[in-house]
């Protein structure tokens, strides 16, 4: 099995986007053509991710091209696979989606969740860089000095300014009232006939 794994780490790439299935992917295909070559964009949402924690990762993309299901089954560690990208995310119970094929139109949404697409996306960024910074963070919060009581003082003096007094609540409700007198006051003027259309 030695054998078997440190062969597998010539073709496994180093860092690959964490995709599940339902997400909304945009993936890069190398295409080569005798001696040329391009790099085709397939977008669709994932239906299917297989053996993700091996060098034989695969995931399933289905999308609708001029009103056809089409589907496309990407090795993730193939080297003609460029770049994969996440767009959206959605909240699925599944891992596989199969009931998409039938659906079309609003029927086949899938709810989407929000999600942090420039972290998602990142691939060379290591989870110990954000423990970092958020040790870095609390060790700020920590070293902060407490208030003084003339600060405290200032704080409550800024609440008690922002807190509206009753004197203005009285205020705002004669007036009001007042809006609404001259509202009932002008349907009562308004002759009867007035609103009717004209019949011809």
């Amino acid at each position: 099995m030695n054998a078997i794994t440190e062969l597998e780490k010539n073709y496994r790439k180093p860092a690959l986007p964490q995709v599940q299935s339902g997400d909304t992917v945009r993936v890069h295909q190398l295409i080569k053509e005798g001696a040329k070559q391009r790099i085709q964009v397939f977008e669709g949402v994932v239906i299917r991710t297989h053996r993700m924690n091996e060098v034989s990762a695969c995931i399933t993309v289905r999308r609708i091209a001029s009103g056809v299901g089409v589907e496309k089954t990407f090795l993730l560690h193939s080297p003609n696979v460029s770049k994969v990208e996440i767009l959206r995310r959605a909240k699925v119970r599944r891992n596989f989606l199969s009931f998409l094929r039938e659906r079309r139109g609003k029927s086949a949404r899938l709810k989407e969740v929000t999600f942090d697409k420039a972290a998602a996306n990142d691939v060379t960024a290591p989870a110990a860089e954000e423990e970092i910074q958020v040790d870095e963070a609390e060790d700020a919060l920590n070293d902060a000095e407490p208030l003084s009581n003339v600060e405290k003082a200032e704080n409550k003096e800024a609440a008690s300014e922002d807190e509206p007094s009753t004197a203005d609540d009285v205020d705002t409700s004669d007036e009001s009232q007042a809006a609404a007198d001259e509202v009932e006051a002008g349907v009562d003027r308004a002759e009867p006939g007035e609103g009717k259309a004209v019949q011809s």
